[in-house]
């Protein structure tokens, strides 16, 4: 361990050397199970042949020019992405909080066009959108803003999944452009919405001619068993989009994507981004779009998120201290009744990488190329570390 990196990480005592498909292995040869993906980044798993091959290739070829000229690649990958979303373009970027802000500076943009001076963004509680000024000002996280004060104007916050607090908010604040929030959100805790809260926001972002924009950047690249988690809500589609992590499979590259309202808005001069869809990033896309087609992982995430949903609700429900077992595809959230953060440290003991967000909820966000006794074995191991922290906790209850 080095002092010569920013302490801005509270990282785990392992250093990991290698990885394939679902594990990775430390430095000292031990292997785990990785049931988070670099938070929801490598969805196909750890050096998958087909984006090796596409990074390999691409390396030897071209990896970057400037966006003063086209770039082939990037341009395939547009047409890609918008033809998969039923969007119009594409920003291209390097990560989700840079695609957040583009998305930001969209909806600021188009108020402008509207008239408005200062337009208000309404945001959500529990929201996570990333680490800049504007994106941490858009989070719903007081923790992660202390000590950056004066945040960044224009934001309004509401309840999530609460249409009747979003009609109150945009009533109240006629200055407001455009509504932001995850389809699940997953730094929150996967919080998943009623079935009709999406589908809800975008008839009411038609009607006050506001922005609809989804952040997707965890959501989105078939993690909850469709390409984009807004898919499960037929004909719906926003006017923005956001994406990033499983985009590039481990590789930096980030989306906004515009429809509607938000088509044209940003032009020459007015956004950019010295490395945002170089060739190198776009070659790495476009392998695991390509792959999620041709390996038809979008109904092996279906079939296989919902047997792991199943196992873990047989194993964990109705447990005195669990409070709900949740999944969206392959995004599963356990709900404990008191913090759990020490089950990480448990976890990585037993060779099995998992999270805790929102203090008291263990994400899984694993490979979507699981195969069956894998994904058994992380139903195994995380519900038998949970029932063993809750008996623990009961015992040094009573004692």
């Amino acid at each position: 361990m080095t002092e010569s990196v920013m302490p801005t990480y509270g990282r785990l005592d392992v250093t990991f050397s290698e990885g394939k498909g679902a594990w990775l292995t430390d430095t000292d040869g031990k292997r785990y199970l990785d049931a988070l993906s670099g938070i929801a980044v490598c969805n196909l798993g750890h050096c998958h042949p087909a984006v090796t091959r596409a990074i390999q290739h691409q390396a030897e070829t071209l990896v970057h020019t400037s966006n003063m000229y086209h770039i082939a690649l990037q341009e395939k990958l547009a047409d890609k992405l918008t033809a998969l979303s039923g969007m119009d373009q594409v920003f291209f970027c390097n990560s989700g909080a840079e695609a957040n802000e583009a998305a930001i500076k969209i909806a600021r943009k188009y108020g402008h066009s509207k008239g408005i001076d200062k337009p208000v963004v309404i945001v959500m509680d529990g929201s996570f959108h990333g680490r800049t000024m504007a994106t941490l000002t858009a989070t719903g996280n007081a923790k992660v803003q202390v000590g950056f004060d004066p945040l960044v104007p224009g934001f309004v916050r509401v309840p999530y999944n609460d249409l009747d607090a979003l009609r109150m908010a945009i009533g109240h604040w006629p200055e407001a452009v455009a509504v932001l929030l995850e389809p699940v959100q997953g730094e929150g805790g996967i919080k998943i919405p009623d079935s009709e809260y999406l589908a809800g926001v975008r008839a009411i972002c038609t009607q006050r001619k506001l922005l609809m924009m989804l952040d997707e950047v965890q959501t989105g690249i078939a993690r909850t068993g469709k390409w984009f988690a807004y898919q499960h809500n037929a004909e719906l589609v926003p006017d923005v989009m956001t994406l990033a992590k499983g985009l590039g499979n481990g590789m930096p590259i980030g989306a906004c994507l515009v429809a509607g309202n938000a088509v044209g808005i940003l032009q020459a001069g007015n956004h950019g981004s010295t490395f945002g869809g170089n060739p190198l990033a776009c070659s790495a896309a476009l392998s695991v779009l390509n792959t999620i087609e041709e390996d038809g992982i979008l109904g092996h995430v279906n079939v296989l998120g919902k047997q792991m949903l199943e196992g873990f609700q047989q194993r964990l429900l109705g447990k005195a201290g669990v409070k709900d077992v949740r999944a969206h595809g392959m995004m599963f959230g356990i709900e404990l009744s008191m913090p759990c953060a020490e089950l990480v440290k448990k976890a990585l003991a037993e060779g099995l990488l998992i999270n805790v967000t929102a203090e008291s909820v263990i994400r899984l966000l694993p490979p979507l190329i699981l195969n069956v006794e894998e994904s058994q074995m992380i139903v195994d191991k995380v519900s038998k570390l949970v029932l063993e922290f809750l008996s623990s906790q009961q015992v040094e209850s009573v004692a």
